[in-house]
């Protein structure tokens, strides 16, 4: 079988110029976009407030919490929230470069999102590991900018690993960040983490037809979704560490049934299994880690439940066949138990098949979380050497 994974007092609101009789200037005379609560264009800005506390990153100028339209995995608008970080000093010719930045698994409920991030609160455990090295990428001159994803913090279920809906959250984060600075520049690189990393995968392939921002690159660490459509058969064979799987099917079971209405997780699982989907709901991943210890692996799905719907929708959203339009930073530490280096490497191989674009840098005794520190040196330099004109050299 495949290894598994999948991840793991604000200043006054600002109304833009469509719910208000008058311009706001939001930053350095740069006027708000004119995009308002009605607007359905992608990227539309529908508010942004200044951000502080713990997902401000210290290095930045100024912190912003904005929330926009994007694409919804039903096709619809959806509104979405997330953050902007824009570095000090003055941009360089065409603006200041993106590192767009997808969050791992924190969960599938609000308060996981990472603009919702609080000490000590149920996902900084995770986020304030990875806000350490995005502050890095800030203070190196890049606007950071990161999307909680649909459904994470607004209204709707979190369609957590689709990959499609993934990307358009990301892409259209950087015309949100546009919209509330234009000193924000059009070149972007897509950038992420487990889930995220997936994210960034499926975002090397989505096509931008409007052409209106740039991606020039991505980085993936620690990818996920490889062999996810196996973690239901894997913990009903009960083979070794399916108690770890239990830990990710409620945040799977969401997501999945937030774009394919045929999944229906509360009919999969048995009474003793129930809590989980509870947990999910209400809590992050440490919590549903928490819960998960208390279900046997023999207890988890319900007797005749039909899980084909489920594994066919994970089956749907493996990182499987991706040709990359773009160059590819893979990172990937050989001591993650998460997503294990044998499926990383498989991602890479299938990627290397479809398009010889992708770099891939391993890193010795380094684990899950610790891959996003440990990658910063090699992706800052993959991303200059992509913005001075050159081409990055291929592992495939």
């Amino acid at each position: 079988m495949r290894s598994l994974h999948i991840g793991p007092g604000l200043g006054r609101r600002t109304t833009l110029v469509a719910l208000v009789s008058a311009a706001v200037t939001l930053t350095a005379g740069v006027p708000a976009s004119s995009a308002g609560e009605h607007s359905r264009a992608r990227g539309a800005v529908l508010s942004v407030r200044s951000l502080t506390g713990q997902q401000a990153l210290p290095g930045a100028s100024r912190n912003l919490l904005v929330t926009y339209v994007s694409r919804g995995v039903a096709g619809r608008a959806v509104k979405v929230t997330g953050t902007v970080a824009l570095p000090k000093g003055r941009p360089p010719a065409g603006g200041w470069p993106v590192i767009n930045w997808a969050h791992g698994t924190t969960g599938t409920a609000d308060v996981c999102a990472p603009s919702r991030n609080t000490p000590g609160g149920p996902a900084d455990d995770y986020i304030s590991v990875a806000n350490t090295t995005l502050d890095r990428w800030v203070a190196s001159g890049f606007a950071v900018v990161q999307t909680d994803y649909e459904g994470l913090g607004t209204p709707g279920e979190h369609p957590y690993m689709n990959g499609a809906g993934a990307a358009d959250t990301v892409i259209d984060m950087v015309r949100a960040a546009r919209g509330v600075d234009r000193r924000v520049g059009r070149d972007w690189f897509a950038a992420g983490h487990s889930q995220g990393g997936h994210a960034s995968l499926f975002t090397a392939v989505a096509q931008n037809a409007a052409g209106d921002v740039r991606l020039r690159g991505v980085v993936s660490i620690a990818p996920g979704g490889w062999g996810m459509s196996q973690v239901a058969p894997y913990i009903l064979s009960g083979a070794p560490g399916a108690e770890q799987a239990i830990s990710f099917l409620p945040t799977l079971l969401i997501g999945a049934a937030a774009a394919d209405r045929s999944v229906k997780p509360d009919r999969l699982l048995t009474p003793e299994a129930a809590p989980l989907l509870t947990t999910a709901r209400t809590g992050c991943l440490a919590q549903i880690r928490e819960t998960a210890t208390r279900v046997p692996v023999d207890k988890v799905f319900a007797r005749g439940a039909d899980l084909a719907p489920l594994t066919a929708y994970l089956k749907s959203q493996e990182p499987v066949g991706l040709e990359a339009k773009v160059p590819v930073l893979v990172a990937q530490g050989t001591a993650d138990a998460l997503t294990p280096k044998a499926s990383t490497d498989r991602i890479v191989a299938d990627m290397c098949a479809k398009a010889p674009k992708v770099t891939y840098r391993v890193y010795e005794g380094v684990d899950h979380r610790g891959a996003i520190a440990a990658s910063f040196d090699d992706a800052l330099a993959f991303v200059r050497l992509i913005r001075s004109g050159r081409t990055p050299v291929t592992t495939c």
